[in-house]
């Protein structure tokens, strides 16, 4: 049990998700239970209101009130897409001992993760007594040692709902569909497309992820095979898809590269990459009604589709964090792990080397041998991490009339 008394700090950093607040009610109420602990802070917009010492004492916010923001989706206390590197922690790490903060928690990915090694290895250095948990987030679901992570499953959710619709929709009116969805360099969200297969000919028919390399030719031979079976072909893309010397799609059919305020290649916030695959089928297969979407901020956020299970287990992570820090007294990132496969979940505390920095891709035995699809394997993982409830569509069964003055058609 940690002896150290002084003020718990919480932030959050990078996307928003459904279900992130739940892990800083978690933490916050779980704190409160602690008499050691003399206040609970929240930074306002992550790392960044760690410098500017902008601060809120969430021990003076109502338990109503923390419960139902835990079922807001996005960041209650914003965010930052900041990436913090040494000085810049250090100057995070005299603001926390300028307001005696005992106990470090943030929210976030892999470059969170990072953020709080680097904070107690400098803690440690001059003998600071610091407990620095990082607890997992991210729609991705990109963090090493994690069977999977808080957020995926509610984002899952949504692009498993979404295809659904884009089903119904193009079975209605005959076409090619596209869907441009979240995913630099891990294909799980856009593989939870799969989730909305009901029917045999329902879609998404070919799913395209970043751990395979895509080529426009078959590419095209696959649409060209699709549409040539049902009359029309649903496809689900992950923006961070490459060709085979790694060059991503967007920038490789472009022809140039657009880059964010980080330097990152600008993916699929403009749209580009689903209108240059649409235009690249018209002009190489004829077929007229070729449409994408690019899903963006919806995925992240959508109120009124959250995944139960995942709002349950990013609240728990929240818990078990305080607990390590409190009653473990020690250092680490707090990852979930699947023990059986049909279904619970535990945790662990492993040490922060082990996630800082480091992406979790798609396992091989998740996609097919094609390279266009996923298999059983992941359809059995992700199921269940979309919670209960899940909205089922329905197709007529009525026989059909005999014609009488059309029988030849």
């Amino acid at each position: 049990m940690s002896s150290l008394a002084g003020k718990v700090l919480v932030a959050q950093g990078g996307g928003p998700t459904p279900v992130i607040n739940q892990s800083v009610v978690g933490l916050t109420l779980e704190a409160s239970k602690f008499s050691k602990v003399s206040s609970i802070y929240g930074a306002v917009h992550g790392v960044r209101g760690i410098i500017k010492e902008n601060f809120v004492d969430l021990t003076r916010e109502t338990t109503h009130n923390l419960h139902r923001v835990a079922d807001t989706p996005s960041s209650c206390l914003l965010s930052t897409r900041d990436k913090p590197d040494e000085d810049y922690c250090f100057r995070m790490f005299k603001v926390m001992q300028a307001h005696d903060i005992r106990y470090f928690f943030y929210v976030g990915g892999n470059d969170s993760s990072d953020t709080v090694r680097i904070i107690s290895e400098q803690a440690r250095a001059v003998n600071y007594e610091l407990r620095a948990i990082h607890i997992p987030k991210t729609i991705d679901n990109d963090l090493v040692e994690n069977d999977h992570c808080p957020g995926y499953g509610s984002a899952a959710r949504f692009v498993t709902q979404a295809f659904t619709g884009v089903n119904l929709d193009n079975r209605a009116l005959k076409g090619v569909y596209i869907g441009v969805v979240m995913g630099r360099h891990a294909g799980f969200l856009t593989a939870a497309s799969a989730l909305a297969l009901k029917y045999v000919d329902d879609g998404p028919h070919l799913i395209y992820l970043p751990e395979r390399p895509f080529a426009t030719e078959r590419f095209l031979a696959d649409v060209d095979r699709v549409y040539s079976q049902y009359g029309e072909c649903t496809i689900a893309v992950s923006e961070g898809i490459t060709d085979a010397d790694g060059v991503p799609m967007i920038a490789s059919l472009l022809g140039t590269e657009e880059r964010d305020d980080h330097g990152n290649l600008q993916l699929s916030g403009t749209g580009a990459l689903g209108d240059l695959l649409s235009q690249t089928i018209r002009n190489s297969l004829q077929i007229k009604r070729v449409r994408s979407d690019t899903f963006g901020y919806l995925q992240r956020c959508f109120m009124g589709c959250r995944s139960d299970r995942d709002a349950d287990e990013a609240r728990e992570v929240g818990e078990k964090a305080l607990h390590y820090a409190m009653c473990d007294n020690i250092d680490g990132s707090v990852v979930i792990r699947r023990p059986v496969l049909n279904y619970s979940v535990d945790y662990e505390l492993v040490d922060l080397s082990l996630v800082a920095g480091k992406t979790r891709h798609m396992p091989d035995e998740f996609i097919n041998a094609d390279g266009n699809g996923v298999t059983d394997a992941f359809m059995n993982y992700c199921r269940p991490l979309l919670g209960a409830n899940l909205p089922e569509p329905h197709h007529l069964r009525a026989p059909a009339v005999a014609k009488i003055l059309n029988r030849q058609s």
